[in-house]
């Protein structure tokens, strides 16, 4: 079940739009003003007219994306909105910079704001799977039995969801600790700091993360990408609850440079998280298919 050279130009044709529309193009909506600045919704670096005109243009790529790569533009259309998305995670600066833009008095409200702030990325990435959805409903070639799937229970599927959506928070938890690496530090209260790592190593952290977590979820739950995709959001905001309590911030301050962190997932901009989680879980369900239908074939 090796990819056609066809497939692969689909797979990168889709990518490509969501690069150019969002990554490049609507880039100033929130490039931040001063250098190393980071894109987020507390660094007020995105206005509510950017964030909907970012909206507009994600189902537009989504749109476009599902005819680029047709006739597969229901499954490969998607990865643009989060591709997109990925171009500005990686040129923003990270979470230590923004931190060092906070006074220590105020470090708490900005974790308080950045616990679900995820949900906006999140949007942003349903804008542009809208957009798929109405190109695939347009579509005169559309043939409405080729995407059928076989039905479970109700029951089973929402107990599947709950499961897949709790054991993606904990995997893809455990899996950013793992790789989302750099000089640790041993302490005394917290067992260990963790130095910010690089941007190229959370985007591996990450990816491979929620790759994992869609993989298991699809392999043992047979669940849609959509949940490991979703408890992104969960990761972030269970990490902060956990990790970013008042207390352990003052004790990082008065004992750390801003430049460590109580946990690796602290240390990742809900953006960083969204795109690549997103673009990870993809990844990570085609995987158990294509693992399902080598064992099956082999």
């Amino acid at each position: 079940m090796e990819l056609s050279w066809l497939m692969k130009t689909r797979i990168a044709a889709s990518v490509a739009t969501g690069v150019v529309l969002i990554g490049l193009l609507a880039w100033p909506l929130a490039a931040p003003p001063e250098p190393f600045g980071t894109v987020s919704l507390p660094a007020g670096t995105i206005s509510a007219t950017g964030a909907v005109i970012v909206a507009v243009l994600a189902f537009l790529a989504g749109f476009i994306a599902y005819f680029v790569s047709w006739p597969y533009g229901r499954e490969i259309g998607i990865l643009a909105a989060p591709a997109g998305l990925g171009i500005w995670a990686v040129r923003s600066g990270s979470m230590v910079n923004l931190i060092r833009r906070t006074a220590a008095a105020n470090q708490s409200a900005l974790f308080a704001a950045l616990k679900w702030e995820p949900l906006f990325w999140l949007a942003i990435v349903a804008a542009g799977f809208a957009g798929v959805l109405a190109a695939q409903r347009i579509s005169r070639k559309h043939n409405p039995d080729k995407n059928k799937k076989i039905s479970n229970p109700k029951s089973n599927m929402h107990l599947n969801v709950i499961i897949a959506l709790a054991a993606s928070v904990l995997i893809a938890q455990f899996g950013i600790t793992v790789f989302a690496q750099n000089v640790r530090v041993f302490d005394e209260k917290l067992g260990s700091v963790l130095a910010q790592p690089a941007v190229a190593q959370i985007v591996y952290a990450v990816f491979v993360s929620f790759g994992i977590a869609a993989f298991v979820a699809k392999k043992f739950l047979n669940v849609s990408y959509i949940w490991p995709t979703i408890a992104g959001a969960f990761v972030t905001a269970f990490a902060i609850i956990t990790y970013g309590k008042e207390d352990i911030i003052q004790y990082l301050n008065s004992r750390w440079p801003a430049v460590f962190f109580s946990h690796a997932v602290i240390s990742i901009l809900p953006i960083q998280m969204v795109a690549f989680g997103t673009l990870g879980s993809i990844a990570g369900y085609w995987m158990a298919i294509r693992y399902n239908y080598w064992r099956k074939h082999a």
